[in-house]
């Protein structure tokens, strides 16, 4: 009786050719001119334990020929790891699965200046001497928000997670319950606070929450009041929140401080664009809260990043903590922030900031280069009536009103949509509605129109 695992007679895995003999083959002969052969090797050991697997699992051995496929396609994801460039026409401007905010020209330029050589990011040229890498962006910051000081870190989680960690550490953040929200990728705020070192108070109820609740909490061991915009849902109804003016005088009645996450990172008046208001960050600077986090990627339109302004004593507590080394930003990510927060003190950040850009196109530019991307590919393309939404944890429920072409059918929808994602070219990113595959033009920019056009050419070509 053979073994568990081991080959028995009928078993495919005998069938495998080994190392040496896949290397001697015709197959592999272009692999291993145009690559390093410890490469080609490494890939070749790799596609043959798939192989095996499989064969362990009932599966007949495979061809000479299918394992050299495996093997260059594996050669090609070490190679070109990603992440791959991508035409967003799905409609939603942030999209978090596609790397959020675009960057302006300026931006990329900015980041390309002091990638390429060294850069005084530490430095103070004048001085001569030391200097401090938030410099680099205190001043527009508190230019555009009004705030005392600034900080930036890695992400708006950081920021949060700093800022309790300087101010609250072994003391109780008063949050309201409507507030406990669970953030992209099953994160819930309760546990990215909790590893703070502070212990959360909750009060009020999912949907109402009073002054008095956060007046009731408060004891010899509070450290802040926690405001969390819900920035990614809306409760509607019978509701009740406690606006952030009020929170502040409470705080300041009882000795404590008033931290509030407002996640979006808004700088400009939504209600401009036809959407409701999204709470800004200069509002909450003017109500005198004491630190004010945002995302750098979100509506600001920056690279990732998580910002921090409010006032320069509660800011200053924050820069001294060992914590900050752990989660400060690089040079690239300083250069790029910089230059968007460049595009907002000029007043351009409507005609440069490509999220901007996108909110404020007019729908009468959209449904002409709809149109002529319609001609273009002639046939069997509609343009059609859709709305776009701003995403990324910003305005939700908010759409706007959109173009979107529209092609293939109830039965061809699902594979025209995995086509245009197809290896080997720009992938194109669209939905599905309605049983056909819409591309909407809010999120792709004019200057990708005719890559747009050329992927849905050879998609139909392909039919």
């Amino acid at each position: 009786m053979a073994k568990r695992g081991a080959a028995t007679s009928g078993d495919a895995r005998r069938v495998i050719p080994s190392v040496d003999r896949l290397l001697q083959s015709s197959e592999l002969a272009g692999l291993l001119r145009e690559h390093p052969h410890d490469l080609v090797v490494h890939a070749v050991r790799h596609a043959l334990a798939a192989a095996r697997a499989n064969g362990a699992q009932g599966e007949s051995g495979p061809t000479t020929a299918a394992i050299a496929e495996k093997v260059e396609a594996h050669i090609r994801a070490l190679l070109d790891p990603g992440p791959r460039a991508v035409i967003n026409a799905t409609g939603v401007i942030l999209h978090t699965n596609l790397g959020r905010a675009p960057l302006s020209s300026a931006a990329l330029s900015a980041i390309e200046r002091v990638s390429r050589g060294y850069s005084a990011l530490e430095y103070d040229v004048e001085a001569g001497e030391r200097g401090s890498r938030h410099d680099h962006i205190v001043a527009p910051l508190r230019e555009l928000t009004g705030a005392e000081g600034a900080l930036v870190v890695n992400n708006n989680a950081s920021a949060v997670l700093l800022a309790l960690t300087a101010l609250a550490a072994g003391r109780e953040v008063v949050i309201s319950r409507g507030q406990l929200v669970e953030i992209g990728g099953g994160f819930r705020i309760p546990d990215v606070l909790r590893q703070s070192g502070a212990t959360l108070i909750e009060v009020g109820t999912t949907n109402r929450t009073y002054l008095g609740d956060y007046a009731s909490a408060i004891s010899e061991g509070t450290a802040v009041l926690l405001r969390v915009h819900t920035s990614n849902f809306r409760v509607v109804g019978f509701v009740n929140t406690v606006p952030i003016q009020d929170m502040v005088h409470l705080a300041a009645e009882r000795g404590v401080q008033v931290v509030d996450d407002l996640g979006s990172g808004c700088l400009l008046p939504t209600e401009r664009f036809g959407l409701a208001h999204e709470p800004t960050v200069q509002e909450s600077v003017e109500a005198g809260a004491d630190l004010v986090c945002f995302s750098g990627d979100k509506l600001l339109g920056g690279p990732q990043a998580g910002i921090i302004v409010g006032k320069a004593d509660a800011v200053a507590r924050l820069g001294r903590h060992p914590l900050i080394r752990a989660l400060r930003p690089d040079k690239a990510t300083l250069a790029g922030l910089a230059a968007t927060l460049v595009h907002y003190l000029r007043g351009e950040a409507e005609r440069e900031v490509p999220v901007w850009r996108m909110i404020a196109a007019p729908l009468d530019e959209l449904d002409a280069r709809a149109g002529r991307i319609a001609r273009a590919l002639g046939r069997d393309t509609r343009v059609v009536d859709t709305r776009a939404a701003v995403g990324g944890g910003s305005t939700p429920g908010e759409t706007l009103p959109s173009r979107a072409i529209a092609i293939g059918s109830e039965a061809t929808a699902e594979s025209i949509a995995a086509a245009l994602r197809r290896p080997g070219k720009k992938a194109v990113i669209a939905r599905i509605a309605d049983g056909r595959v819409l591309l909407d033009l809010r999120t792709v920019a004019p200057e990708e129109d005719s890559e747009l056009i050329e992927a849905l050419k050879s998609i139909k070509k392909g039919r």
